[in-house]
């Protein structure tokens, strides 16, 4: 999608890790494919296995300390296109719900214990099936922290998970939601921050897969 001497932008697929894992079954990822060409390149954050879209990647140490300075402080940017079940009431809103480590791989609130998660979602369309009668939702999600599993999990607190999620699915009445889709419908669609360098604002979008 973009790059420099400094920094990598590129379109991640569903369906790929972001970092190799231990398991040599597990070392395809965006990753290990970049350091082919470009040996320097490293993660500055990741997307989960089955989320596509827009992902950074710095070049060099300095350029690496600089943008993860930028997540922690919250000056990045994200959005996210989601496809919810069910038929969410309100047009737009915060989900705050505290998020802690449960058994490896899953998350889950934590009022007592939790990070402080924040997601702020905006109902694009909603949708019926016309042979099924089920529901969806299409939201843009703007994550306000970045933790893990965060927007599936928030999803998923109100009722309304994501489809195709193989994790934090549900089963609403007689609808497994993870069957309603061949992948996990979450795209990163947009990216925005500051380059390290420049110093200019940099926004890149990713068309939806």
């Amino acid at each position: 999608m973009f790059e420099d001497s400094d920094l990598l932008l590129i379109d991640k697929p569903s369906g790929l890790l972001s970092l190799s894992g231990k398991n040599p079954l597990n070392k395809d990822s965006v990753h290990y494919r970049l350091v082919q060409n470009y040996p320097s390149a490293t993660l500055v954050h990741r997307l989960d296995f089955g989320t596509s879209g827009v992902m950074v990647l710095a070049l060099n140490k300095e350029v690496n300390a600089d943008l993860t300075k930028q997540f922690q402080a919250r000056t990045v940017v994200k959005k996210y296109l989601a496809t919810l079940f069910g038929e969410l009431a309100e047009n737009e809103g915060v989900i705050n719900a505290p998020l802690a480590k449960a058994e490896f791989p899953y998350q889950k609130v934590c009022v007592e214990n939790g990070k402080e998660a924040q997601s702020h979602y905006r109902v694009l369309e909603r949708f019926t099936d016309s042979l099924t009668g089920i529901k969806t939702t299409r939201v843009v999600f703007t994550p306000l922290t970045g933790r893990t599993h965060q927007l599936r999990v928030h999803s998923r607190e109100i009722g309304h998970p994501i489809i195709g999620c193989d994790l934090y699915g549900l089963r609403i009445g007689d609808v497994e939601t993870n069957t309603l889709a061949d992948r996990l419908a979450l795209h990163a669609s947009s990216l925005k921050f500051d380059h390290p360098v420049t110093g200019q604002r940099m926004f890149v979008e990713s068309p939806e897969q």
